[in-house]
């Protein structure tokens, strides 16, 4: 029972953290899509959001685990919370993957990136993207494999949903789609070599730099960054959680649930917390906008403070300031 209030205190301020920063985060890069009105913007505003669901998803086990004794939950009720648990990590992976491949049309295609990444393109694909995620969510509730014979509370998720879902999703898509992108990262990683030899070979040649200058060259080493990080961090964070899922499908002996459930479940749902992190230390954009925020705040508080000192300074203060102003009066006169 101590066990399980200190797991629910843990996932409580999780919860909290997750929901603050990508919260924050959201405001920022929307104030920073009003400005810019850049498309790769969206997809960022997308990940906060995906991140934010996560955290208030995850926030309705608090109750469950704090409770003492511990209150049953109905299985179906169960279900649906590890469904859109499962459908908001779904569109927080499927965003930061496409966020990649974002990053990689516009270095590959620099020439032809807003062409083919417009407005509408990038509408339809966060909305396919969340279209497949709650179909990725709730594909335990439909099919009877991917369920849990029976049934026993606390709701834990596999209480609910049988290792084979991690199995079918980690083979089908997760690896798969990770392969593809390391492909993408390394092309990127090559194409913005080439960019910066060039620069160097017409700055060696004695060219104007005018002359000759790849589009979008001086961000093509910060994107490839942005997305090494993003990449390798859910990685980090999911790889452990679907490894050991796969291995408790095929060693039906092991009782690795405990640790999936308590330990590395929650860091996968830590990645949540770390993507804000990224955006707000790598992307100029959302760093600028984020600071533009704190000075705002600082000047509303500075401005609420004063406005307090002098209620609480009451009818003298303009006094002393009149007699002020008559003694600057009367010294002016005499010069």
């Amino acid at each position: 029972m101590e066990s399980s209030f200190s797991f629910g205190v843990i996932l409580a301020v999780l919860a909290s953290l997750i929901i603050a920063a990508n919260a924050l985060m959201a405001v920022a890069v929307l104030l920073s899509i009003n400005k810019n009105d850049g498309v790769g913007l969206c997809f960022t505003l997308n990940l906060a959001v995906a991140d934010t669901l996560i955290g208030v998803a995850i926030s309705g086990l608090v109750t469950d685990q704090l409770s003492s004794p511990a209150r049953p939950t109905q299985k179906t009720l169960c279900s649906l919370r590890m469904a859109f648990i499962t459908s908001s990590s779904a569109a927080s992976v499927l965003t930061v993957m496409l966020i990649a491949f974002d990053r990689y049309l516009a270095i590959k295609q620099p020439l032809r990136y807003f062409q083919i990444m417009s407005g509408l393109v990038a509408g339809a694909c966060i909305a396919g993207l969340w279209l497949m995620s709650y179909l990725i969510g709730f594909l335990p509730l439909g099919v009877p494999i991917f369920q849990q014979s029976t049934y026993q509370g606390p709701c834990r998720f596999f209480a609910v949903v049988h290792p084979r879902f991690i199995l079918t999703v980690s083979c089908v898509g997760f690896f798969p789609a990770l392969l593809v992108f390391v492909f993408f990262y390394c092309d990127m990683l090559k194409i913005a070599s080439l960019h910066s030899q060039q620069i160097r070979k017409r700055e060696h040649m004695g060219a104007a730099a005018r002359a000759y200058r790849p589009p979008r060259t001086p961000s093509d080493f910060k994107a490839v960054s942005i997305v090494a990080i993003l990449i390798g961090s859910f990685t980090l964070s999911w790889s452990p959680f679907l490894i050991t899922g796969i291995v408790q499908v095929a060693c039906h002996e092991c009782h690795l649930y405990l640790v999936l459930e308590r330990y590395l479940w929650l860091l996968g749902v830590g990645n949540s917390l770390l993507n804000p992190l990224i955006y707000a230390y790598w992307q100029k954009e959302v760093r600028q906008q984020l600071y533009q925020m704190a000075l705002g705040v600082k000047k509303g508080l500075a401005s609420f403070l004063l406005l307090l000192s002098a209620r609480d300074g009451g009818p003298e203060q303009p006094r002393e300031t009149s007699c002020h102003i008559i003694t600057i009066s009367h010294s002016q006169l005499e010069g």
